[in-house]
């Protein structure tokens, strides 16, 4: 069999399912089996796939995705995520755009502890947007800065996709976590830029209000009971690799016990808080750990049918440079990203979008940096985004679909900005991985 014909059965009743409402997960299931009994030689061939889904599952790989969560899960049980709002509430004074400013460096920081971009946009979202709305700042000022902070999710340490990522590219885990940082960080610069220009161009959509003077005593006070010991967990994840004394792996459990140590210390772990953190992990890591498994084994069967090799020659067939080429491929993700979810998107391109750009001699972990702001850019873009109906469900009543599209421009002009920044400045995502140890 042609590999065209391989990949169009396997593509086409791939997405079948997926629009006739299928789980992503029994998805990915079916598709192998029945690719398994045709391309693999029937139920040896079926067997075959039970052993290497069986091995996929049996790596340390995956131990950070789980941890990942657990970490994300006990912050929001325990509340910790509400204290460092407020301790930032009291850092902002009277600057303009303060609430909006204040949902950017709230995005930064929730993302550097749970990882989990829908859930940081809901948080904010439900925390933030009434006050912005009594406030009376503009729809675009109060949905727009919360729904591009909360995608920082996606580019901030840890990042369950950049783990996702790894496992499914076959490329350093460690590594993609160090060289996102520079990138989610350039990306809420730009949203801060964007704050205050438009604020200070246009002040009536972030109208300045008074705000209780906080003495700097208090200020430090609460940098040193809230702010710094996140700190202490962003090292605990990110510092360890970075420095050389730990893998990913072992990151994820120091941060997982740095987590569990400081919401002891607050006094907000109980037996029911750390119950709910380890159910709520575990659930979503089941689910996981069956896409992850349905990927690797998909990846396989692509390769095998010669799929993955007739695409990749084709591709690079293209009379058209290198770089034009990998922005067509980051502009596909961001298409998909309207109508798909971010997990489904990695299953389906990376193992045919990976090669392609090892081939054209561009390094993995650049790309890799690259297709996770692209990944960003997609969950918030209309018309069906995921970010964008997390949105609606904690906006204000009476908030339109239409008011959130419109909210949602300017932040993703910022997130295609800060693509092409990185595009043609790769030592942004080099520079601190030759500072590894």
């Amino acid at each position: 069999m042609e590999w065209y014909v391989a990949f169009t059965v396997i593509m086409g009743a791939l997405f079948v399912l997926m629009f006739m409402g299928m789980p992503v997960a029994f998805t990915f299931l079916v598709v192998n089996l029945i690719g398994a009994f045709l391309f693999f030689g029937g139920f040896p061939g079926m067997l075959q796939l039970v052993i290497q889904i069986s091995e996929s599952l049996s790596t340390f790989t995956l131990v950070p995705v789980a941890l990942f969560l657990v970490m994300g899960e006990i912050m929001f049980h325990s509340g910790i995520g509400f204290d460092l709002l407020n301790a930032l509430d009291k850092w902002f004074g009277s600057l303009k755009g303060r609430l909006a400013l204040m949902a950017v460096g709230g995005g930064v920081l929730f993302s550097a502890l749970t990882g989990n971009s829908m859930g940081s946009i809901a948080l904010l979202g439900s925390t933030l947007v009434p006050e912005m709305e009594k406030r009376g700042y503009a729809k675009p000022m109060s949905l727009g800065p919360i729904l591009g902070s909360g995608g920082l999710a996606i580019m901030i340490p840890p990042s369950g996709l950049a783990v996702l990522l790894g496992v499914i590219a076959e490329i350093s885990i460690g590594k993609i976590l160090i060289a996102i940082i520079l990138p989610g960080i350039l990306m809420a610069v730009l949203y801060t830029i964007y704050i205050i220009g438009r604020c200070t161009l246009d002040p009536k959509v972030a109208p300045a209000f008074a705000v209780e003077k906080v003495s700097w005593s208090e200020k430090i006070q609460a940098a040193a009971l809230h702010i710094l010991p996140v700190g202490f967990i962003i090292f605990m994840v990110v510092g360890v690799i970075f420095v050389g004394l730990a893998t990913p792996s072992e990151s994820a459990a120091s941060g997982a016990l740095a987590t569990f140590i400081l919401a002891t210390a607050r006094g907000r772990m109980s037996w029911i808080i750390f119950k709910k953190a380890i159910i709520g992990s575990l659930e979503i890591s089941v689910m996981l750990l069956l896409i992850i498994s349905g990927a690797l084994a998909f990846t396989q069967m692509l390769a095998f049918t010669g799929a993955t090799e007739g695409l990749v020659n084709l591709v690079l067939s293209f009379d058209v440079s290198s770089l034009a080429l990998v922005g067509i491929m980051l502009t596909t993700v961001i298409l998909l990203g309207m109508v798909m979810g971010p997990v489904p998107i990695m299953l389906v391109t990376l193992p045919v979008f990976v090669p392609v750009v090892e081939k054209l001699g561009f390094d993995a972990i650049w790309f890799a940096v690259l297709y996770l702001i692209a990944i960003e850019t997609g969950s918030t873009s209309p018309p069906f985004g995921a970010g964008l109906f997390v949105m609606k469900g904690v906006a204000p009543k009476g908030t339109t679909m239409n008011e959130i599209y419109r909210a949602a421009v300017p932040f993703l002009v910022c997130d295609v900005l800060a693509i092409l920044i990185i595009l043609f400045i790769p030592a942004l995502v080099a520079w601190p991985l030759a500072l590894m140890f």
